[in-house]
């Protein structure tokens, strides 16, 4: 019987102890290089409610630290549900929680709220991939283009604002109100030199050097092919193959994944028909060095891992029991 009380933090406690910008891209690359080298990451384990396209996903992880006694090992969950409607109703389209077990004796240290997690840690992904594959020109400021103003598009633009000083951004939603409202949001970050609502996306992302995708999840998929992107383009897809066609994967320089599983298992399921195998995982092209192609597109998909939310909460939480924050629940 556990004993120890349970830390629990809420959305507002785990944005006050979300870790700076720099921190955050230097955990999502200990996640992605631990992916490549022996973090236990077993294939999500998901119900689909009746909602259409709706799931809720276990993830769990383990990462091995250097301590023979594995008490810097990282072990935890996080429990999600997407429910892609939610948004005409103006709820959020996902939920999720990420509980936090010690290494060596199981037991729950912490319990908090997903949401804020999951944000940032798929923007701080992006941002490795952002900061060592995107091509930039020189004799004008970058572009780039988000598609999808929701909790995603919002935690990307502190991203391409630190990587890409000045960047122009284009914002596209299929709501133009929402667009409309992250494009002003993003005008007042420092480092973005212009934001604007796009109302088509295919001229959202005609002249962009680095595009992210992150529209919600839904029947139509691959909608944008090869011709949609300039040929040194970067893409970057959160939102899986709901926007980017099989054949930009074909036609890459260099095509990258977080996790090769979990590409497989989705490509099984028919959500990523006609895609290839990816050339390397995140983590292996950072180990190996791997450039940006001289010429070519760069596509990056990846798909949301539970290791890099156990890696961000395990953060949080030290800066939350530094800091006093949360509630403590009954062991």
């Amino acid at each position: 019987m556990t004993t120890q009380a349970i830390r629990y933090l809420g959305a507002a406690d785990v944005a006050a102890c979300m870790p700076p910008l720099a921190e955050r891209l230097r955990l999502a690359e200990r996640t992605l290089v631990g992916l490549a080298t022996g973090a236990e990451l077993p294939a999500k384990i998901g119900v689909h409610p009746r909602p259409p396209n709706s799931f809720v996903h276990a993830m769990p992880a383990h990462l091995r630290g250097e301590a023979e006694d594995g008490s810097d090992d990282l072990v935890g969950m996080k429990w999600i549900a997407g429910f892609p409607a939610n948004g005409l109703a103006g709820l959020p389209a996902l939920h999720g929680l990420v509980v936090v077990n010690d290494p060596r004796t199981g037991v729950p240290l912490a319990i908090m709220d997903g949401g804020p997690i999951t944000s940032q840690r798929t923007a701080a992904v992006s941002g490795v991939a952002i900061g060592r594959w995107s091509r930039l020109v020189e004799d004008r400021p970058p572009r780039a283009a988000i598609i999808g103003a929701g909790a995603q598009g919002h935690a990307h633009v502190a991203v391409l604002a630190h990587l890409l000083p000045g960047v122009e951004l284009a914002v596209h939603d299929r709501l133009p109100e929402r667009a409309a409202a992250l494009a002003a949001e993003a005008a007042t970050v420092p480092g973005i030199g212009a934001a604007h609502a796009i109302p088509d996306p295919r001229v959202a992302v005609a002249i962009a050097d680095v595009v992210v995708t992150c529209v919600s999840f839904g029947p139509v998929r691959q909608m944008m092919s090869s011709e949609w992107f300039v040929p040194d383009a970067l893409v970057v897809a959160v939102d899986y193959a709901t926007s980017v066609a099989a054949d930009v994967a074909m036609d890459a320089s260099l095509f990258l994944t977080d996790e090769r599983g979990q590409l497989f298992a989705n490509r099984d399921a028919g959500l990523f028909d006609g895609y290839p195998d990816p050339d390397a995982t995140l983590g292996e092209a950072i180990l190996a060095g791997t450039p940006r192609p001289e010429h070519g597109r760069v596509l990056v998909t990846h798909l949301g891992v539970g290791l890099a939310d156990v890696v961000f909460a395990d953060a949080i939480l030290r800066a939350a029991e530094a800091r006093g924050i949360g509630t403590l629940l009954p062991g």
